[in-house]
């Protein structure tokens, strides 16, 4: 029995490296586990792949099956990487089981893949909070989550104070006291933290990310990138190694 096991592994492992056959990057894997555990949403849209996509294996040759099973592990690993970062093993579990029943409920591709976006959104909000309590007022807590779920469209205060039901005024006194730093200035430097992580780990332009992140201007895109990061986002992607495709 042992040597049939070992022999059909074996085989299995021949066909993948036949078929040229390469499982997705194990530090990228880490990070985007670390990125829902850290609450940030930024580097979550940066790491997550869709689900059961190229270099993920095959768990079942039933495609719907595949992906419910995909989506088995997925939550399994995120709960108990959200219990190392800080979340009580009853909220996660139940987060878990709650996501895993729900997939399996799904009849379509387009269902499993939605409830896999809903599960990593929620564990990466939930996380974030468990970091900010204790440090921020819930008011501020909330006027940070407006800012991240917003990114990537331009960021009012008065958008902010109206989705919180207080003056402009009272959430930049407030917002100012708390994180010493005005509203603008730290929507600004959100953003400049994503667009960084999006010049190391994505194929886009700094162009494309200006304008991905609503940026009212290239220049200004850079003016800012400039600020934050000492240097333009031509200039740190250089520095990093990464080789510059925008102008081919």
């Amino acid at each position: 029995m042992r040597f049939d096991t070992e022999q059909k592994i074996a085989e299995h492992l021949f066909s993948q490296r036949e078929e040229s056959f390469a499982h997705a990057s194990f530090d990228r894997e880490i990070a985007f586990y670390e990125s829902i555990c850290s609450g940030n949403m930024k580097l979550v849209r940066v790491f997550m792949k869709p689900l059961c996509c190229e270099g993920c294996g095959v768990l079942s040759e039933d495609h719907l099956r595949n992906l419910r099973y995909h989506m088995v592990v997925l939550a399994a690993l995120i709960a108990r990487y959200c219990i190392k970062g800080g979340m009580s093993p009853e909220e996660s579990y139940s987060l878990s089981d709650f996501y895993i029943m729900k997939t399996d409920k799904c009849r379509t591709e387009e269902e499993i893949r939605q409830v896999h976006l809903e599960m990593i959104e929620d564990y990466t909000r939930k996380m974030r909070r468990i970091k900010l309590q204790g440090v921020y007022s819930r008011r501020v807590i909330r006027a940070v989550d407006y800012i991240i779920t917003h990114l990537h469209s331009r960021i009012l205060l008065e958008d902010a104070a109206a989705h919180l039901g207080i003056s402009p005024a009272h959430l930049s006194r407030l917002f100012k006291k708390e994180t010493g730093m005005a509203f603008s200035e730290y929507v600004n430097k959100q953003k400049i933290e994503e667009a960084a992580a999006l010049l190391l780990y994505t194929e886009y332009s700094d162009t494309q990310i200006s304008s991905l992140l609503a940026f009212s201007s290239q220049s200004y895109f850079i003016k800012v990138f400039r600020k934050y990061m000492g240097t333009t986002p031509k200039q740190y992607k250089q520095q990093s190694g990464i080789p510059d495709f925008s102008d081919r």
